[in-house]
């Protein structure tokens, strides 16, 4: 790992949206970054982050983003690292452009989650997978790199997993999402639609859930990945909770082990064997919930700093082998503080070189 001798600039792609905003928050206490350019659309480019952006975040508006300019989406930005929170069908268009011009590319974006020679990384649990970057670059004669975090709801799902399926193998899964409103984006679901409700289709989620799951838990093997072969089948539902996926997952393993040696499993899990000194990686990356009521949502999705994973309810399955309750703040962890922690994962490991 190589140490960071002074703060490295970063510009923020879709800055004026919930998530964009998020990464403005997080970057504006950053030892290794530093936000030097922020684009978002036509509409609001050409004035200040402060005139254009209207700010949701609980923290006051970073002094060093306010009066940044907004600019275009375009590979002419002043900076090393690119954070994307693009809608998909943006960030397939420009994501590249970036990339191509020598910038490295962390995307909170699915876009490209699903392209052969793109890693899409969970440091604590598939650090390695950057070592597809080496056929990226000579596939797509790229200056700069693509890495790409997974969808908010797998987050939590792949970080529980991966103890369990380390020490005991997984042969099914199934998982039962309850997925905040802000998964959705800003204003969210019309009120009237979500409050006193469960809305059990979100588009699109469950198959990233069961797609994104097996890639992050697979293996490298001759410089390319290798999904896990595994069964998983997902159910997204949509709950009226401002921030906090919940997921209930069930759990058939190769060998079986008691309630006991999977809690233990889960307690001592500290990641893929890389280094603890990223700013912000959790020391521990899951947190096991003791009480017969927890992990919750509103107590449990602030857990070290909204980077922990809950786990909780971890019990016998009647049916299956093993059960337990997860949970992940959904913009923190899920989204812009993922991307961000592949950034430091890439940047240690000298990608910026």
């Amino acid at each position: 790992m190589e140490a960071i001798k002074e703060r490295i600039p970063v510009a923020v792609l879709g800055a004026t949206g919930a998530v964009g905003q998020r990464f403005v928050q997080l970057l504006a206490r950053h030892p290794w970054f530093r936000i030097s350019a922020l684009a978002a659309s036509k509409r609001s480019a050409g004035r200040s982050y402060q005139e254009s952006c209207a700010w949701l975040m609980d923290t006051p508006l970073p002094k060093e983003a306010a009066e940044l300019v907004v600019r275009p989406a375009k590979p002419d930005l002043e900076a090393a690292i690119v954070f994307s929170a693009l809608p998909a069908e943006l960030a397939r268009q420009i994501e590249p452009r970036f990339a191509a011009a020598g910038y490295m590319v962390c995307s909170n974006s699915s876009a490209f989650r699903m392209e052969p020679d793109v890693p899409l990384i969970i440091p604590e649990v598939n650090a390695d997978h950057v070592r597809m970057l080496e056929k990226q670059k000579k596939k797509r004669g790229w200056a700069g790199c693509l890495v790409t975090s997974p969808n908010c709801t797998t987050t939590g799902v792949a970080l529980a997993l991966k103890p369990i399926d380390d020490a005991f193998g997984l042969r099914k899964v199934i998982a039962v999402s309850m997925q905040a409103v802000s998964g959705a984006g800003y204003p969210g679901l019309p009120y009237l639609d979500i409050q006193d409700n469960v809305i059990p289709y979100i588009a699109g989620e469950e198959e990233k859930i069961e797609r994104e799951s097996l890639l992050l838990l697979g293996k490298m093997w001759g410089g390319s990945r290798v999904a896990a072969d595994f069964h998983i089948s997902a159910h997204a539902n949509r709950v009226p909770v401002s921030d906090g996926h919940t997921v209930c997952l069930s759990l058939e393993l190769e060998s079986k082990p008691s309630v006991s040696q999977v809690l233990e499993k889960l307690r001592t899990f500290r990641g893929a064997g890389i280094e603890s000194t990223l700013p912000t990686l959790p020391a521990v990356p899951l947190v096991v919930t003791e009480e017969a009521d927890r992990p919750q949502p509103r107590r449990d999705r602030g857990a070290g700093n909204g980077m922990q994973v809950s786990v909780g309810r971890v019990r016998a399955c009647p049916v299956l082998d093993i059960r337990l309750v997860t949970c992940v703040h959904n913009t923190l962890r899920g989204a812009a503080g993922g991307a961000m922690l592949n950034a430091e994962l890439l940047a240690a490991q000298g990608y910026l070189d």
